[in-house]
């Protein structure tokens, strides 16, 4: 009977028929699709990570050098007493150092521009060197102090020594008046030529032709010309003392009054360069005149100019002036909030795993538990963050924006992701490890401690890692307990001490209108995700190194 099934079965299925072999055709070709969208997908993912790295690395690569001038300083005995090193006047030693490069520089007004190439915390960086090195006193040395973030800016090409002095927009105004024709040059300058109506209204009978408003005149003539323009930038294409020339023009014929006349005013000192050269520009406003740039690019054909690595960028706290900013503080507020973190969420959430695992009854209560749990591991960090300000702060009356405080924080945060990852790392040790245990006598209390929970540390030393990894990377819980302080020292941080976080720092950066926090807020950004990889990293090499195959 079994040889007749097997015959009439195998009579049903043809393989070799057309249709088996197209049924089969669509499931490779299912198959090929299907792994064609998954390698799709991973393309994907690393352009636009590609793309992340770049942009960041375009940004902020500027920043991880500084633009430093070479100061020669007599450290004159006389100026520092060798008891009190740090109490010298370092302010005028450097001064007088950077002064000496341009003895020509006399005036008040010139020394002020001079001084504003070099860094206002130069003289700070010589009393370092000096308290450091107090035997070089009496030496002449030479210190590299960084130049102002204009300069620093400006010899990376960052920004352009001149900008454009008109919008596209105003451009777009000229043009259309110049389509016009009434635009010419004569005599070297540019002009218009605009039809303008004497307006009798306009010319009082006290003061006569020499009080009229002519101002109000040629703003009239103009209009003319833009019927369509609603906004009034047109009138900016006239220079101021176009009213003097059509006063002129009034005062030696008074019969035009109550006529149009045609006059040719003079154009502003942007469009005039327009019109004659085909381009207005006009001194970056971060620059006080030109001759600062003579004096910048005398100090580099000099030699006297160097890029070293910023250092700085690691080993200085934060500052108001971008060539001295740094991220000692951020990174000492970061490690502080994650070791509270880390002591506080590791031995509660694998407690609390180990109990609901291992002991607690299965029952409404627990599965409740399970379930707020799982829920609290997607509720946004925000809440957490308005959860600590309610709590810690304002009921407890812990100290604001302290490591403490924030690692409390990211603590709540961080359980349930590892109370999450430790039971799925319970779950995983098979059951034979805990029958075997309790099969010679162990307790329920030895086998969790003793037989499962070693075995399954890899899974949650992982899981932590990718916990930790997350909390370092969270701004709005650390925002809302006001851990984004300024903090130009680290002299003083501690776990109640006000503190700046990385991510806050970065934020604070971001938010900054200076130019040269541009390059520092990615750079920063770097510095985190390499945190974050290097994390990562270690969360990957730990679950391969330790974990065991069953």
């Amino acid at each position: 009977m079994t040889d007749t099934t097997l015959g009439s079965t195998g009579s049903g299925h043809d393989w070799s028929s057309p249709a088996s072999r197209r049924r089969v055709k669509r499931r490779y070709a299912a198959d090929r699709r299907l792994q064609f969208y998954g390698i799709a997908a991973i393309g994907t993912a690393m352009a636009l990570l590609g793309v992340l790295f770049v942009s960041l690395i375009q940004a902020g690569y500027a920043a991880f050098t500084t633009t430093k001038v070479e100061l020669s300083i007599f450290l004159d005995p006389a100026a520092i007493s060798q008891e009190k090193p740090g109490e010298a006047n370092y302010r005028r030693i450097v001064r007088d150092a950077f002064k000496a490069y341009f003895p020509d520089v006399t005036g008040r007004s010139d020394e002020r521009s001079l001084y504003k190439i070099m860094s206002s915390g130069s003289d700070y960086i010589v009393r370092d060197y000096v308290v450091g090195n107090p035997g070089k006193i009496g030496e002449n040395v030479k210190i590299l102090v960084p130049v102002s973030d204009p300069f620093d800016q400006l010899y990376k090409r960052i920004i352009p020594r001149r900008i454009d002095a008109l919008s596209s927009d105003r451009i777009a105004l000229f043009d259309a008046l110049k389509q016009q024709g009434v635009l010419s040059v004569e005599d070297g300058a540019g002009v218009a030529k605009v039809s303008v109506f004497i307006d009798p209204a306009k010319v009082p009978s006290e003061g006569g032709v020499a009080a009229a408003d002519y101002d109000a005149m040629i703003k009239d003539g103009l209009r003319s010309y833009f019927r369509n323009e609603y906004s009034r930038s047109y009138e900016e294409i006239i220079s101021a003392t176009a009213a003097e020339k059509l006063q002129s023009v009034v005062a030696a014929d008074p019969s035009v009054v109550g006529k149009i006349v045609e006059v040719k005013l003079p154009l502003a000192a942007n469009y005039d360069n327009l019109l004659q050269t085909g381009q207005a520009t006009i001194r970056n406003p971060r620059f006080g005149s030109d001759v600062e740039f003579a004096w910048f690019d005398s100090l580099e054909k000099r030699g006297l100019i160097a890029t070293p690595f910023t250092w700085e960028l690691f080993f200085n706290a934060d500052s108001r002036f971008p060539e001295l900013a740094g991220l000692a503080g951020a990174l000492s507020g970061s490690l502080l909030a994650l070791l509270i973190c880390f002591v506080l969420s590791f031995p509660i959430g694998i407690a609390t795993a180990v109990y609901l695992e291992e002991f607690a009854p299965k029952n409404r209560t627990t599965d409740l538990i399970e379930v707020n749990i799982n829920n609290l591991a997607a509720v946004p960090s925000v809440v957490f963050g308005l959860l600590g300000l309610a709590l810690f702060l304002n009921t407890f009356g812990m100290p604001r924006s302290a490591p403490l405080v924030g690692g409390m924080v990211l603590a709540l945060m961080t359980l349930p992701t590892i109370i999450v990852a430790t039971r799925a790392a319970l779950k995983a040790v098979p059951p034979s490890i805990r029958e075997a245990a309790l099969g010679v006598g162990a307790s329920r209390h030895q086998v969790a401690l003793h037989h499962v929970l070693p075995l399954a540390m890899p899974g949650i030393l992982t899981g932590t890692i990718i916990g930790l990894a997350q909390a370092l990377g969270e701004t709005a819980p650390l925002l809302l307990i006001g851990m984004n302080a300024f903090i130009p020292s680290v002299e003083n941080i501690g776990l109640t001490e006000p503190a700046m976080a990385l991510p806050t720092q970065i934020f604070s950066w971001a938010d900054s209108p200076e130019r040269g926090f541009v390059s520092r807020t990615s750079a920063a950004i770097l510095v985190l995700l390499g945190f974050l990889v290097m994390m990562n990293l270690l969360a990957v090499y730990l679950r391969r190194k330790l974990e065991r195959k069953w």
